[in-house]
């Protein structure tokens, strides 16, 4: 696996690079050497925050870990991603079957039976009504829940905004690809 180490509000030392890659090569069982993860450093009030990415075959798995110190929140970061990967294992073995995979065989080939298996407990159905991103974040906020999906009034397309961690907003506007 490759890695593209990048900083906001952090001076990107040699030391804390070499303590990166030190921590995310545990990940390298997992995949081949065409995967590229992308780690961001950032500084946010007295905050320390550590993001990985890692995109592959179309799917991605994140991690976002917020703590007091940098070296100390690097272990959690890569414990979310390796709980991700081992949580959809067969799932994902599934999907990339007929693919060129970007696992490692010997990852694919291990026992997954102790995996949790996906349930949905619930359905909702809601009828949708067009209105802009604001709107939609008023409406998230009044019903009190940390997303929200809605219909845009001008491009008529389904989109979702939702809270963020540090307590701004997103919004998704999906993409046929």
């Amino acid at each position: 696996m490759k890695y593209n180490i990048s900083g906001k509000n952090i001076e990107l030392t040699a030391a804390l690079e070499n303590a990166v890659e030190e921590k995310i090569v545990k990940l390298d069982k997992y995949f081949n050497d065409s995967v590229m993860a992308q780690i961001t450093l950032s500084v946010e009030k007295l905050s320390h925050i550590i993001e990985i990415t890692i995109p592959f075959n179309g799917s991605v798995l994140r991690a976002e870990v917020e703590g007091k110190n940098m070296y100390n929140i690097m272990d959690d970061a890569v414990a979310v991603i390796e709980k991700q990967i081992n949580k959809y294992k067969n799932r994902l073995r599934d999907k990339h079957r007929n693919t060129v995979s970007e696992f490692t065989p010997s990852f694919l080939e291990e026992d997954a039976s102790d995996e949790v298996a996906l349930k949905i407990e619930k359905t909702k159905k809601f009828a949708i009504k067009p209105m802009n991103a604001e709107e939609a974040v008023l409406q998230m906020e009044l019903v009190g829940h940390n997303f929200f999906v809605y219909l845009d009034g001008e491009t008529e397309e389904v989109n979702v905004v939702y809270k963020r961690k540090n307590g701004t907003y997103g919004l998704i506007e999906p993409v046929l690809e």
